[in-house]
Parts: C-alpha cells; structure tokens; sequence
C-alpha cells in the first residue's frame, strides 16, 4: 500500500475527527493526554495527515498532532494523537507518518517530545520510558506508558516535575 504523507489543512478536520472516533472512542476525552490537549490548539506545522492509494481510490487514513507543552517547566512536545485506520494498521503507515513529522520538529528546533503509549510500538522511532518519578501528569496515567524523546542530544538532561499546559 502507498502512503501519502501531507500537511493537515482546515478541511481535513471533519476526516479527522470521524479517524480518532473509530481509532479511539468517546472514552478519549477523560485520558489524561486529552485533558493536556483540551483548549490548546495543535500546532499546525507539526500536524499532518496520510493518504492511502487503494487502486484507483484514495482515503485518509491517519493523522498526528502535537501540542506544546511545559515539561518540568521547560517547553517541550506532547505527541498525540496519533491515529490510523484499523484497516491499515501493521502496514507502516503510522511509523512513517511519525517519523516525518518528529524530523520537521527537529527542523523546527524543539529539544523534547513526550507521550502515553505503548513503548514497543514508539520505541522503534526513539521514545524511551520516562524513569519512574521523574514526571507527574495532571491526572491517572500508566507510568511505564509515559514516555519521552529527544529530538536533540541531552534535551531530557535534568527534567523534572510536573507536565502542565501551555
């Protein structure tokens, strides 16, 4: 299957949100990642969504965003969401499309991205698991799911505390 990798535009956000309720289900909104998103705008240069040539047809078939954040007080990335399609998900698309839009984050200067998520999965771009303590979210969340990236060489040296909105 071929993906298409393209930034997200105004129009594509009925699509969008049609994706994350199949991906993800009205239970979304009381995560804890969701309540650091809510009434914060993704920034647009690090939201993109892909397409998929089926034949002659093409879908959307994913979407990632981030959002900024303060991460023990210094200006960091909260990656998500990210979804796909369950009908293309193991093909690759979700890989490439994260790693398209962490290599314009490093373009664009950002040192440090954070998530919840399942490691096997984002390790394979170069999260690693937060070490135990280190970081509190504002609310419930697994901690071996919290997990980090730096997008430039020692950006998680030293940070500490709470992850809060920005």
């Amino acid at each position: 299957m071929l993906f298409d990798i393209i930034a997200e535009a105004p129009e594509h956000g009925p699509q969008i949100d049609a994706l994350h309720d199949l991906s993800f289900g009205p239970g979304r909104y009381v995560k804890t990642a969701y309540r650091l998103r809510e009434g914060v705008a993704a920034i647009p240069e690090l939201s993109f969504v892909v397409f998929a040539e089926e034949g002659d047809a093409r879908r959307m078939v994913g979407s990632i965003r981030y959002s900024p954040v303060l991460i023990g007080g210094k200006k960091g990335l909260l990656l998500g969401p990210l979804a796909m399609d369950p009908a293309v998900r193991g093909q690759g698309g979700g890989q490439k499309l994260m790693q398209v839009s962490l290599d314009v984050a490093r373009e664009l200067k950002h040192g440090l991205v954070i998530l919840v998520g399942d490691l096997p999965y984002y390790a394979k771009a170069g999260f690693k698991q937060v070490p135990s303590g280190r970081l509190t979210l504002p609310g419930p969340v697994d901690k071996t799911r919290l997990l980090y990236c730096e997008l430039s060489p020692g950006a998680f040296d030293g940070v500490e505390g709470s992850v809060e909105k920005m």
